[in-house]
């Protein structure tokens, strides 16, 4: 006769209708895949992407990147800095909004002003932090006093982040698509981190199936396309008529997810919308990169901010509007606020079972949850259960593996129960913080995100080949790239190889590299040479990494060297100094000029 204790009895109980919502939930879940596959079985010609040639030959639109901004100061510069160079699109221009009492990213901002004609401050009128969405009304408002001045027209708007690598094709994508759609979603996919950080895996998970699937199924439905935040583009004349409804204000301040806000609201309207489907183009994913939370208590937090506006605040301020298509899909995004819990009591009701299973295995005792809690006629339920779970892990698996590589999609099993956790956790902290702002009537305060920026040898993927970077300055022909690469020696640098041609000086290879390495160039005098400051650094130092300091300003050791810096030589050189490090690439004549003169 089989024992039940007390939590025997309570499980027991819950496994019926936990069963009949896991049932519902997995087909549920199933009708995403069987609208895409559809599409890609009937279809599949009707998705075919733009071809490089269609890219090319569409005349390009002025297009403003938004970049909200509060206490950014440690990662704008490096965003500006390497987007600039790799974004292969000439009419863009960056407009990036700061608040007054933020000295600190007010400060790096003027200082990427000064250095690229392409960047602009927009200086939010009150002090901060408020919300993303005010900042991002701000920097409309400074776009607009732009125009006027310099009588000229951004066609299309795009939101980014300040911890964003845009790929460089991807402003085209958006040229292609914005004469007949008036909001573009470009693909987002977090940068590649080591498989054992779990949290940064989850993001991985999720973004791929989204982004494979989920967003695809929403377009071929003819449902609304929410915004992700960023890669997001706007065509003007859908933010006008935003403006028109919403009282002028394009961006919702008091909305926690004005992202997902806009895209319904547009959708509503009866704006056209597409998702850009997930390809890969020139050895990389046409896709915005970013590293995302990489701990349980920072992913919690920016979950919380997700709950709270796409479930919460979206189903006060929208109802279940729209057409059967977009009902169905709010239901998606908003049956968390129950599915997620249950989610996590599944796995601790299997983990509790499994254990107790083992442990009376082991003792030779009857297992409590044997029979009485499994009944014969339950099977069908439990087996269609079990399927569809194990049918949801082996998509997800799919979609990282095409991304990432099967290695990491293995762990794709303990990463979704690890999800579990983190979003049951932010579900929690969402309803407790939405209920006690509705009930002292106070404005949801904006769960702001910390955010880092890749190193630069992670980012070594996402930069346009330096031939590109040649013909595209009008520097070499593509006669001449093509003998270059024919004729360059195995081992030799294509750069080098061009000037030994005669195809270019070492100057003008010098102020390419700089370029396609987001690198600041330039000859220095050695009059501009500090000593106090060259001495700042060993000799020996200075010899091993090719590298020479010669000026401290607005709190950073600017230092000049012929080669690319590396993270070690980075690393070492901030054993010697406590400023942040600014490279300068500099010709090898004239870092030979440099250090003779110190001599």
């Amino acid at each position: 006769m089989e024992y039940l204790t007390t939590a025997d009895r309570m499980i027991a109980a819950c496994l019926l209708p936990l069963g009949i919502w896991i049932l519902a939930s997995g087909l549920d879940d199933l009708v995403p895949d069987v609208v895409c596959f559809y599409h890609w079985l009937i279809r599949k010609r009707a998705a075919r992407p733009p071809t490089e040639e269609e890219l090319r030959r569409k005349p390009e639109c002025k297009i403003a990147i938004f970049v909200p901004l509060w206490r950014e100061h440690c990662v704008i510069r490096k965003m500006v800095e390497h987007n600039i160079a790799a974004i292969n699109y000439r009419s863009h221009h960056l407009f990036i909004g700061a608040y007054p009492n933020d000295s600190a990213t007010v400060a790096a901002v003027e200082d990427l002003q000064r250095r690229y004609a392409n960047v602009h401050l927009a200086m939010v009128p009150h002090d901060g932090p408020t919300s993303k969405a005010d900042c991002l009304n701000a920097i409309y408002d400074q776009v607009l006093r732009f125009e006027k001045q310099s009588n000229t027209h951004f066609g299309v708007v795009m939101i980014h982040d300040a911890e964003d690598v845009i790929h460089p094709d991807s402003l085209r994508w958006v040229n292609y698509y914005s004469d007949t759609h008036d909001m573009v979603q470009t693909p987002v996919l977090p940068l590649r981190t080591a498989w054992w950080k779990l949290t940064h895996g989850v993001y991985c998970d999720e973004f791929c199936e989204s982004h494979t699937r989920d967003m695809r199924a929403r377009q071929f439905t003819g449902s609304f396309i929410p915004s992700c935040g960023v890669g997001t583009s706007f065509s003007r004349k859908s933010l006008e008529q935003l403006g028109v409804t919403k009282g002028n204000h394009i961006f919702e301040p008091a909305c926690l997810t004005e992202d997902y806000e806009n895209g319904l609201s547009l959708h509503l309207l009866g704006a056209r919308q597409i998702f850009v489907p997930l390809s890969f183009r020139n050895g990389s994913f046409v896709a915005t990169r970013e590293y995302f939370p990489q701990t349980f208590r920072s992913a919690v937090k920016q979950r919380t901010r997700w709950v709270m506006g796409i479930s919460l605040q979206g189903w006060e301020r929208h109802g279940w509007k729209g057409g059967l298509m977009d009902k169905y899909w709010l239901w998606r995004d908003r049956k968390g606020l129950a599915g997620n819990g249950l989610s996590l009591l599944t796995n601790l009701i299997f983990f509790y079972g499994l254990s107790t299973w083992i442990v009376t295995k082991l003792a030779g005792t009857p297992w409590g949850l044997g029979h009485s809690a499994f009944p014969s006629h339950f099977a069908p339920l439990y087996t269609a259960t079990t399927s569809l779970g194990a049918g949801r892990i082996a998509v997800r698996i799919l979609c990282t593996g095409r991304v990432y590589g099967w290695l990491f999609a293995s762990l794709v099993p303990v990463r979704t129960i690890y999800a579990n956790f983190i979003n049951s956790a932010a579900t929690v902290c969402a309803i407790y913080r939405y209920t006690k702002g509705r009930l002292k009537k106070k404005p949801h305060a904006w769960l702001k995100t910390d955010h880092a920026y890749p190193t630069h040898a992670a980012l070594s993927e996402h930069k346009r080949l330096l031939g590109e970077v040649l013909t595209a300055a009008g520097l070499l022909t593509e006669e001449q790239l093509y003998e270059a690469l024919k004729t360059k020696p195995a081992g030799t640098r294509l750069g080098w190889h061009l000037v030994k041609l005669g195809f270019l000086t070492e100057t003008q290879l010098y102020s390419a590299v700089s370029q396609q390495q987001s690198l600041q160039t330039g000859r220095v005098a050695p009059q501009q040479v500090n000593p106090n400051v060259a001495r700042g650094l060993p000799w020996d130092v200075i010899r091993a990494w090719r590298v020479l300091p010669f000026k401290v300003e607005r709190g950073s050791l600017f230092v000049a060297g012929p080669e690319l810096p590396t993270e070690e030589m980075q690393q070492d050189l901030k054993k010697y100094t406590s400023l942040e490090v600014r490279f300068q690439l500099i010709t090898p004549a004239n870092f030979a000029e440099l250090t003779s003169s110190l001599l």
